[in-house]
């Protein structure tokens, strides 16, 4: 079964007669993950260089692996596809997509792939902001930065998206200060009509939990609580005040388990 296939015309002509799921899983690159069941890898085509994620069956056994530790399994290339198109839809800066299939019913039979152009940087929030504790940033750039991550993360968990993978080394640095950043590793996005407040507080809390060291002041964090929340202060904290203290104990149940 092939539910979706799109082959942007310039890697169609790349790939010519030959069947993209062969192309695809053959090619060979510069690999970034490695995995039984997904592999990720960097390639040029026609003097341009693009990301490839192939996917392959995974096991019963992993399916129902993932099933009772409450997590949901990435069986496919589906959720990352349906992911970038929608936060694109939303203006959110996201990896473009090249080309995309996928064929096969079950998650043991199914193979798909991905592939999207190069952002145009390797740095991510999590390099910048490696010294800020150490050597504090300029004042400006890190209120854009507060309040650009609070205000795509906003976006996206409005219109029911969750990255379930929300860390500060997930947003690409490139362009001056505004409308800089780009979210990738959306393999695991879980869309939603509406996310549930359980969702939502894993990602916020995720992200407070992978920028806890960088530095940030308690006016920083409640700064990116008024972005975040879109209102002023007051409000936020009285209104939802339960969610921001879900958020914390969320990001100190992994600072606890990863250190």
């Amino acid at each position: 079964m092939l539910d979706t296939m799109f082959v942007r015309e310039d890697i169609r002509e790349v790939i010519g007669d030959q069947d993209p799921f062969s192309y695809f899983a053959q090619l060979d690159g510069e690999v970034f993950r490695a995995l039984e069941s997904r592999r990720t890898f960097a390639v040029e085509l026609s003097g341009k260089k693009y990301f490839v994620k192939f996917h392959r069956g995974t096991t019963w056994k992993e399916v129902f692996k993932n099933l009772l530790q409450l997590r949901l399994p990435v069986v496919s290339a589906r959720n990352e596809w349906r992911a970038l198109t929608r936060l694109q839809d939303l203006g959110i800066k996201v990896p473009v997509i090249a080309a995309y299939g996928r064929r096969g019913l079950l998650p043991t039979t199914c193979e798909s792939f991905i592939v999207t152009e190069d952002i145009g940087t390797q740095q991510n929030l999590e390099d910048l902001t490696r010294d800020w504790s150490a050597c504090r940033p300029d004042f400006g750039e890190k209120l854009a930065l507060i309040r650009e991550v609070a205000q795509v993360s906003r976006k996206m968990h409005e219109h029911g998206i969750c990255h379930r993978d929300l860390y500060i080394c997930h947003f690409m640095l490139k362009g001056m200060l505004g409308n800089r950043l780009t979210l990738i590793d959306l393999h695991r996005a879980l869309i939603k009509a509406r996310l549930p407040r359980r969702w939502i507080v894993k990602d916020v809390g995720s992200l407070y939990f992978s920028a806890m060291d960088i530095g940030l002041t308690r006016r920083d964090l409640l700064r990116f609580i008024r972005w975040y929340a879109n209102a002023p202060l007051k409000r936020a904290l009285g209104s939802q005040g339960d969610f921001w203290r879900q958020v914390e104990r969320r990001a100190r149940q992994l600072k606890a388990r990863h250190g």
